[in-house]
């Protein structure tokens, strides 16, 4: 295999270990191995927000072959709360999870629960949405209810703006969560089982990226998040934003790009050297009657799905496209249509196949990448998402896979 050389760094709680490298792009497949298990990427992290994932059992979820999800501090803090947390001995337990588990510190709620919240040095201030008492998220204690959830992965609490902001606030909030760091670091009773990940701010700025890239880099954390994004940017804006960065950022840690969970923009970023994504897509858009598949999103709650008796995507190995004799459910299109969006069976039976897809198109691009045929599988995604219409694909993509050296423009393999 072409490529560079394999990098590897080892924390008392983490070791990561880069195994391939794509020789056109800054693709690489990499090893994780955290308390609970090795967690192989690139990869895409289901949210499981309140330590549920919607419409799916952990066992479940196991079955998919997920090895990480999500759990959200700030939610977990207000209910069951950390003396429940310590009592059961943590989310693990909790949630009956036997695999890692990576928390949100809580920072987003910033902007969205803004109207609710006030942002000082000390932390954040903030009305419970429960009961409408007065809160404060510190630094300290968004570790502290981290170090009670047990979480294999902590995130720092960072000052979080909308990312169309732009002034000397996107200076401010990029400063301010450098300090807040250096606070969480210095509050974390668990770096021997629990990595804490500093994350990257300064919205559209890639100067004040830059001086953030810079100064996280010198705390040394296990791996580091680019945060701030994913909130209504444009494409391209994104795309030089993550390329930027991940020129940066330690090539021998982990780089987790947050809030991130399309399709297209997975494989965009796994080509500009990202490695692990979260989002609440898959399983929100199953709520509405929509499946991910590799020609696009079908809406199954359309007619045209009324009388269709395949599976939701042919040649797809999640529980509910495989046939019976394949061991799955066999479940069709014209059933879904008829319970889409309608009853809860209808997002369970979605919910199983979105994260599958999630999850497996990560592998397939991991497995690509072992193989060195990274650019090649990009142009097929493409290829296939598109119908073959080289004329509908977003410049977006076109420009920032040619910034890595990907042409999805060129010919695939078989194209006449």
């Amino acid at each position: 295999m072409k490529g560079a050389l394999p990098q590897v760094s080892k924390t008392a709680a983490m070791t990561f270990e880069v195994i391939a490298q794509c020789s056109t792009s800054k693709a690489r497949a990499s090893n994780m191995t955290m308390p609970h298990g090795l967690v192989e990427t690139p990869m895409f992290m289901p949210v499981a927000t309140q330590a549920s994932l919607k419409g799916l059992t952990p066992e479940q979820l196991d079955d998919l072959g997920c090895k990480i999800c999500l759990n959200n501090t700030y939610h977990l803090g207000l209910k069951p709360g950390q003396e429940v947390l310590d009592v059961i001995g943590g989310a693990h337990k909790l949630q009956s999870w036997p695999h890692n588990i990576l928390t949100d510190s809580g920072g987003f709620q910033m902007v969205s629960l803004l109207k609710l919240a006030t942002i000082t040095e000390e932390g954040v201030r903030f009305l419970s949405p429960h009961d409408g008492t007065p809160m404060l998220l510190t630094p300290e204690h968004s570790i502290e209810l981290q170090n009670s959830i047990g979480s294999d992965i902590i995130m720092q609490l960072d000052d979080v703006v909308a990312t169309l902001t732009k002034g000397p606030r996107v200076e401010e909030a990029m400063y301010r969560s450098i300090r807040w760091l250096d606070r969480c670091i210095k509050a974390n009773k668990n770096p021997d089982r629990q990595n804490l990940f500093a994350i990257i701010q300064g919205c559209l700025d890639l100067e004040l990226r830059t001086i953030c890239c810079e100064e996280m880099n010198k705390r040394d954390t296990p791996g580091i998040a680019i945060g701030g994004l994913s909130g209504g940017e444009d494409k391209d804006q994104y795309c030089k934003v993550v390329n930027h960065c991940t020129d940066l950022l330690p090539k021998n840690k982990p780089i987790y790009c947050m809030g991130v969970g399309y399709a297209e923009d997975m494989i965009v970023s796994v080509a500009m050297g990202v490695d692990l994504f979260d989002c609440v897509y898959p399983t929100r858009t199953a709520r509405f009657g929509n499946a991910i598949t590799s020609e696009g999103v079908l809406n199954l709650r359309n007619k045209c799905f009324e009388t269709d008796f395949g599976p939701v995507e042919n040649g797809c190995e999640c529980p509910i496209c495989r046939s019976a004799e394949q061991g799955g459910m066999g479940v069709t299109r014209a059933f879904l249509h008829l319970i889409a969006a309608k009853e809860t069976t209808g997002a369970h039976l979605l919910t199983l196949h979105n994260v599958y897809y999630q999850l497996n198109l990560m592998r397939s691009a991991r497995q690509a990448i072992i193989e060195d045929k990274f650019p090649e599988f990009v142009k097929k995604f493409f290829y296939k998402l598109y119908a073959g219409e080289k004329s509908k694909y977003p410049k977006w993509a076109v420009e920032a896979l040619q910034a890595v050296n990907i042409d999805i423009l060129a010919k695939i393999n078989g194209e006449k």
